[in-house]
């Protein structure tokens, strides 16, 4: 969890400076991977989540 959090920082730093001032190409090619990276983790997270959904009928 605390990756994730920290991961999820450093997407919102490069989102703010890009809209301020901008981003390097190196910058611009860290958030490309910093959101691939987070996309998979949610991916990830999301399908345990509905893995452990039980459905009961009455």
């Amino acid at each position: 969890m605390e990756e994730q959090t920290a991961l999820t920082k450093r997407i919102n730093e490069l989102a703010r400076k890009s809209k301020v001032e901008g981003l390097t190409e190196e910058e611009k090619a860290e958030q490309a991977k910093l959101r691939q990276e987070f996309l998979v983790k949610f991916r990830a997270n999301f399908r345990a989540q509905l893995d452990n959904i039980e459905i009961v009928d009455d």
